[in-house]
């Protein structure tokens, strides 16, 4: 009974349809957040310094209540991933822009490793807590949205290449696969809407008790 309802799980069918495509995306995010620690090790004192000093000034801002208004932090934040993953999605749709969706998830690794890299590599123990409080949350919501919508672009580029490419005796079903994508980047964007509250209304009180701890 147990099997059937999770045979009928369509996320489960949908991960389990598409497996190999996952896993190789999975492991290509990984590679960008090596990467982006690789990055980290590889910069000289001085640009360290340099970088370590505007993190500084960023911690006195938030211990002194100065950060942006939540309603605007949630803006930035939800406007920024939107772009991002609406970005990847239309490539998906152009065909020719298959290389640059996995490209563009490689980068957003290469972001998430350099900047908890970097707090840990300059602040240790105090970066690691720093970073699992501001950078953890709404990332939890976040790469796997990233991961998904980096899945059914490749997916959806993969059909149109074979219905292009390929003689199909059957009819091409575009409009209930266009309909499937369309959908696939409105649940995005919801999980999208409930990272950007997190970071615009949670992230920053947690980031000030960290930082509060920290200067302690």
């Amino acid at each position: 009974m147990r099997k059937k309802k999770l045979q009928s799980n369509p996320i489960i069918n949908h991960v389990h349809e598409y497996s190999s495509i996952y896993w190789f995306v999975i492991v290509l995010f990984l590679m960008g957040i090596v990467f982006g620690a690789i990055i980290v090790n590889s910069l000289s004192a001085t640009q360290k310094d340099d970088l370590y000093y505007y993190l500084n000034q960023f911690f006195g801002v938030v211990s002194n209540n100065k950060v942006a208004a939540s309603s605007d932090l949630f803006r930035l934040s939800f406007l920024h991933n939107i772009k991002f993953l609406g970005f990847m999605w239309l490539l998906g749709i152009s065909i020719i822009g298959l290389p640059l969706i996995l490209i563009l998830l490689f980068l957003k690794g290469v972001v998430v490793g350099f900047s908890v890299g970097f707090l840990v590599n300059q602040m240790g123990w105090s970066g690691f807590l720093l970073s699992f409080v501001s950078v953890l949350p709404q990332n939890l919501f976040i790469i796997p949205m990233f991961i998904f919508i980096a899945v059914v672009s490749v997916c959806f580029s993969f059909q149109l290449i074979r219905k292009i490419f390929v003689k199909q005796t059957l009819a091409f079903p575009f409009f209930s696969l266009f309909s499937g994508y369309v959908v696939s980047m409105l649940i995005a964007v919801g999980a999208i809407a409930i990272a950007a509250g997190i970071e615009a209304y949670i992230s920053p009180s947690l980031m000030k008790s960290v930082v509060t701890y920290i200067q302690k």
